[in-house]
């Protein structure tokens, strides 16, 4: 690993396939960078990706999201309704060393969340597997509790139920690169139905209010203190310079066979 810098893109808010597509493409750049590499976003209007191996007619049959845009992820996971979240992609060449297990991926940034939800007063944790674990296969990321996922609230799930899950991450190798994606939940999305709408930050801390901007600038900061270079925030969006390969990734995404493979 050669990186010196953890170079950061904030990227304007896209459709679903367009945000996929510029995914892959930052796993190639983890390639030319040798190293970390990380794009964080919105979306243009409120979406579900499903995961890479889900049903898509799982997803079709819930009401709670009936009329919403579906993508598929290159990345597994559950499916996530965005909108009101804050969406990071990331990756690293195979020579990294957090793309040797999972776990270190995951719980590498996952931990420097925690560590900035604490700078701003939030108390949150790295969820433990416990016997009050909702089902591990419900259609929904946030639904679901994994190990690492970030959770805010009691450490015992059988206090008023499982503490509420914020970010939830999932990981694809592909070829020569691991990428993975995460969300942030900000807040309850209110276009879906109540299976589908979970409590974000903005309701579990109500009515003291966090910055978004604030939080994620200290998340991305911490990231980097954790492998000891700097993150560098890109003046220019991901997609400039890349708009070709881009559109080129985003008509797969866009093609029902991709969406409708599983």
């Amino acid at each position: 690993m050669t990186d010196r810098v953890v170079p950061i893109w904030w990227d304007e808010a896209a459709d679903g396939p367009t945000n996929m597509a510029a995914d892959e493409v930052l796993a190639d750049e983890a390639i030319r960078h040798d190293g970390l590499v990380m794009r964080l976003y919105s979306w243009s209007a409120p979406a579900v990706s499903l995961g890479a191996f889900q049903s898509v007619a799982e997803a079709e049959a819930a009401t709670a999201i009936a009329g919403l845009p579906l993508v598929r992820r290159p990345s597994g996971g559950g499916a996530i309704v965005h909108g009101s979240d804050l969406t990071y992609a990331a990756a690293v060449p195979r020579s990294h060393p957090w793309a040797e297990t999972p776990q270190a991926f995951y719980d590498s940034l996952h931990e420097a969340l925690v560590a900035a939800l604490a700078d701003v007063g939030v108390a949150a944790r790295l969820h433990a597997p416990s016997r009050g674990d909702p089902p591990a296969d419900d259609l929904f990321c946030f639904s679901r509790r994994a190990p690492g996922d970030v959770v805010v609230g009691p450490v015992d799930p059988d206090v008023g139920g499982p503490s509420p899950k914020i970010m939830g991450s999932a990981q694809r190798r592909l070829g020569t690169t691991v990428l993975q994606h995460g969300s942030l939940l900000l807040a309850a999305n209110p276009a879906v139905g109540d299976a589908a709408r979970h409590a974000g930050l903005a309701e579990i801390i109500a009515p003291r209010q966090v910055s978004a901007s604030r939080l994620a600038n200290a998340w991305v900061r911490l990231i980097g203190e954790t492998i000891g270079i700097e993150s560098q925030s890109r003046p220019a969006p991901f997609a400039e310079g890349r708009e070709a390969a881009i559109a080129e990734r985003a008509a797969r995404f866009r093609d029902p066979r991709w969406t409708r493979r599983r």
